[in-house]
C-alpha cells in the first residue's frame, strides 16, 4: 500500500486546490521569464530582419534604432558611388501616436523605397507588398486592421494591402510600412493654419535682414524646413568586398557614422533596452527564489497537518524512511502537477498577451529543475520523521 496516494485520495480536493494554487504562481514565474526574453526579442526584432551589411546613420550618431539620426535624402547616392558597395537605399523610422480605427494607437512607421528597397516588410501572413509609390501600407496585425481598410494619416487615406505578425520596435509597438515619400509626408505635414503661422514668421524674419517684403515671398521657399530628410542609408555589399574598408571610406570620406547589424543589435542591447534587461532579470531571479520557498513551505505546513498520523505510524513501528518517502512523493507529486499545470496554462494564453512573450527551452526546463529541486528537499522530511518522536510521546501522554 503507497500511504502517499491514499493520503491524496483522502484530501483530493484540498490537494487539487493546492495544485491549482502553486500553479498559478509558477505560471507567473514562466510568464516573467517570456517578458524578460520577448523584451530582448522585440528590441532587436527590426535590426534582424532588415539585417543590412551596413547602417549608414548621421555622424555621432547610435541610430537610426537606437537614437534619432537625420540625412539627406540624396545621401544615399553617395554611399551607392563608394566602391564595394552593391546597393544603398533610404530608409526612415519613428514612432506616432494615431487614431487607429475606434482607439488611439502608438505604433512605428517605416519608409523604404518601395520598388526594390531594403528595409521593407518580410514574411506577410496577408496580403502583398506595396507596388504604389503612394497611399499603400502593410500593417501589423496587432494594430486590429484588415485588408483593404483605409486609414487617415495626416490628410490622406492609406489602404492596407498587406498584413505582418510579430513585427514590432524596440517598445513591443507593432511596424506600419509605408513608401519613403508618404512616410517622409506622414512626418513632416502640416495643417493649414502651422503652415500660414510658419510662412508668415519666416517673413518677418527674412524682413528683418533687410529684404523687402516682395523678395521675402520669392525666397520664403529656401528657408522652409527640410522634408527630404531619413534616418539612415541601408547598404548591401558587393560580393567579396571588406566591410572594414567601406566602413572607413564612407566615414572618412561622407563623414557618417557606419554600423554593422552585430554592432547596431550591440547599441540596442547596452544603450535602449539595458536597464529595463536588468529590471526584468531582477524580477526574475526574485520571484524564482520566492516561488521555491513558497512551494518549501507549503510542503512543511501539509506535513505539519500529519504529524499525528506521522505519530500513530511510527508507534505501529514505521521506519523513518517510510514517512520519508510518503512526503516526498507528496511533495513531488505536487511540484510536478503544478508545473504542468502552469505550463499548459501559459501556452494556451501566451499569445493574448500585450506583450511578446519568448520561451526558450533551457530556461524553462532550468525553472522545472530549480522548482522540483526546492520541492523535494529531503532535509525537510528527515526532520519532520525526527519530529515525530515528541508527538508520539505526547500521544502516549
Amino acid at each position: 500500500m503507497d500511504l502517499a496516494v491514499k493520503d491524496v485520495e483522502r484530501h483530493l480536493g484540498k490537494f487539487a486546490a493546492t495544485i491549482v494554487g502553486v500553479g498559478a504562481l509558477l505560471a507567473i514565474v514562466l510568464i516573467m521569464n517570456g517578458i524578460y526574453r520577448g523584451n530582448i526579442g522585440d528590441g532587436v526584432w527590426l535590426i534582424d530582419h532588415i539585417h543590412p551589411d551596413l547602417g549608414v546613420v548621421e555622424r555621432d550618431r547610435g541610430g537610426p534604432f537606437n537614437e534619432q539620426s537625420r540625412l539627406p535624402e540624396d545621401a544615399y547616392k553617395s554611399v551607392a558611388a563608394t566602391p564595394g558597395v552593391a546597393e544603398a537605399s533610404p530608409f526612415i523610422t519613428y514612432a506616432v501616436q494615431r487614431q487607429v480605427g475606434n482607439s488611439s494607437q502608438q505604433f512605428t512607421v517605416i519608409g523604404y523605397n518601395v520598388f526594390g528597397g531594403l528595409g521593407g516588410p518580410g514574411r506577410l501572413v496577408a496580403g502583398r507588398a506595396i507596388e504604389r509609390a503612394h497611399y499603400e501600407m502593410v500593417a501589423d496585425e496587432k494594430l486590429g486592421l484588415a485588408l483593404g481598410q483605409e486609414v487617415r494619416l495626416g490628410v490622406h487615406d492609406y489602404t492596407v494591402v498587406g498584413l505582418t505578425k510579430g513585427a514590432v520596435d524596440s517598445g513591443g509597438n507593432p511596424l506600419v510600412y509605408l513608401s519613403l515619400a508618404d512616410a517622409q509626408e506622414v512626418l513632416y505635414q502640416q495643417d493649414n493654419r502651422a503652415i500660414e503661422a510658419q510662412c508668415a514668421a519666416s517673413l518677418k524674419t527674412l524682413e528683418k535682414a533687410g529684404y523687402l517684403p516682395a523678395q521675402a515671398k520669392k525666397l520664403l521657399p529656401l528657408v522652409a524646413p527640410a522634408t527630404d530628410t531619413v534616418s539612415a542609408v541601408l547598404v548591401r555589399l558587393a560580393p567579396g568586398a571588406d566591410a572594414r574598408q567601406v566602413t572607413r571610406r564612407i566615414e572618412d570620406w561622407l563623414y557618417y557614422n557606419v554600423y554593422a547589424t552585430a554592432q547596431e543589435r550591440d547599441l540596442m542591447l547596452q544603450g535602449r533596452l539595458r536597464k529595463m534587461t536588468a529590471i526584468l532579470g531582477l524580477f526574475r531571479s526574485l520571484l524564482v527564489v520566492v516561488s521555491i520557498v513558497i512551494i518549501a513551505l507549503l510542503v512543511y505546513v501539509l506535513t505539519i497537518e500529519k504529524i499525528r498520523a506521522i505519530a500513530t505510524l511510527k508507534l505501529m513501528g514505521a521506519s523513518n524512511w517510510v514517512i520519508v518517502r510518503l512526503i516526498l512523493e507528496q511533495s513531488l507529486v505536487l511540484t510536478v502537477a503544478s508545473f504542468a499545470f502552469a505550463y499548459a496554462a501559459v501556452h494556451l494564453t501566451y499569445e493574448s498577451f500585450p506583450r511578446t512573450l519568448v520561451f526558450v527551452p533551457t530556461e524553462t526546463l532550468l525553472t522545472f529543475v530549480a522548482m522540483f529541486v526546492g520541492g523535494g528537499a529531503r532535509e525537510p522530511a528527515r526532520h519532520l520523521a525526527r519530529a515525530a518522536h515528541p508527538a508520539l510521546a505526547r500521544l502516549g501522554g
